[in-house]
C-alpha cells in the first residue's frame, strides 16, 4: 500500500458537496422513489439536510469535529429516518479520522466500517431487508477489498461506487421488511429503493471527489 497516500479534509469537504449537489439534481427523482413505497418525501428531506450541511464547512478544521458536525446537523435538520441514519453515519464514520487534517486509507477506511455498522445497529436492517444497507455494505467492502490490495484510494471508491449501484439495483427485486415500505409486503417488490438510491450518490460522491488523490 502507498502509505504516502492520504485524503485532506479538503477533499472530504469537497466529497459532502458532491453529495450535496447529486442529492439537488435528484431530489425529485428520490421523492418520486420514495413515493411508491414511503413517505414521498425522501428527496425534500435529504436536499434540505445537505443544504443544512455546506453551511457548516466553510471552516472545516479537524476530520473528526467535521464529521461529528455534519451527523449532528443531519440529525437535526432531516425528517423521518432519513436523519437518524444518516446522522449516525456520519458520526460514527468520525470517530476513526482523528484530530489532524490528513486521513490515511485505512483511516478512511476503518471510519467507513464504522458509519456502516452504525446504520445497521440504528436501524435494526441488514443485507436483504430493502434499505439503504443493500448499497453501503457492498460498497464498504468493496473499499475495504481494494485498499488491503494496494490499490490507489480513488480505484477503491470507484469500486465502491460500482457495489453501491450493483446493490441499489438488487433492492428492486426485494420484498422491504424495515420502515414504512415493509407495510406493503410483496406489493413493495418491483421498486428501486430511495435510501440505496441515495447511499449510491454517497459513494459516487466518495469516488469524485477522491478521483486522482
Amino acid at each position: 500500500m502507498n502509505t504516502n497516500q492520504s485524503a485532506s479534509v479538503a477533499t472530504l469537504v469537497e466529497w459532502l458537496h458532491q453529495f450535496g449537489s447529486l442529492v439537488e439534481q435528484n431530489k425529485g427523482y428520490l421523492t418520486d422513489l420514495d413515493s411508491a413505497i414511503g413517505d414521498a418525501d425522501h428527496g425534500s428531506n435529504m436536499a434540505r439536510g445537505m443544504t443544512a450541511v455546506l453551511n457548516q464547512v466553510a471552516d472545516p478544521g479537524a476530520a473528526d469535529a467535521l464529521f461529528k458536525k455534519v451527523g449532528m446537523t443531519l440529525v437535526s435538520s432531516v425528517g423521518g429516518a432519513s436523519g437518524p441514519l444518516y446522522g449516525t453515519f456520519f458520526m460514527r464514520f468520525a470517530t476513526g479520522l482523528g484530530d489532524g487534517t490528513e486521513v490515511t486509507p485505512e483511516a478512511l477506511v476503518s471510519s467507513l466500517r464504522a458509519g456502516l455498522d452504525g446504520v445497521i445497529s440504528r436501524g435494526k436492517a441488514e443485507l436483504g431487508d430493502k434499505t439503504m444497507v443493500d448499497a453501503m455494505t457492498p460498497a464498504v467492502v468493496a473499499i475495504e477489498g481494494s485498499v488491503a490490495s494496494g490499490e490507489s484510494l480513488a480505484d477503491a471508491t470507484r469500486a465502491g461506487a460500482e457495489a453501491a449501484r450493483r446493490g441499489r439495483e438488487s433492492t428492486i427485486a426485494m420484498v422491504a421488511r424495515k420502515g414504512r415500505a415493509s407495510y406493503l409486503g410483496e406489493r413493495s417488490k418491483g421498486h428501486q429503493d430511495p435510501g440505496a438510491t441515495s447511499t449510491t450518490y454517497l459513494f459516487e460522491a466518495l469516488a469524485a471527489s477522491l478521483d486522482g488523490v
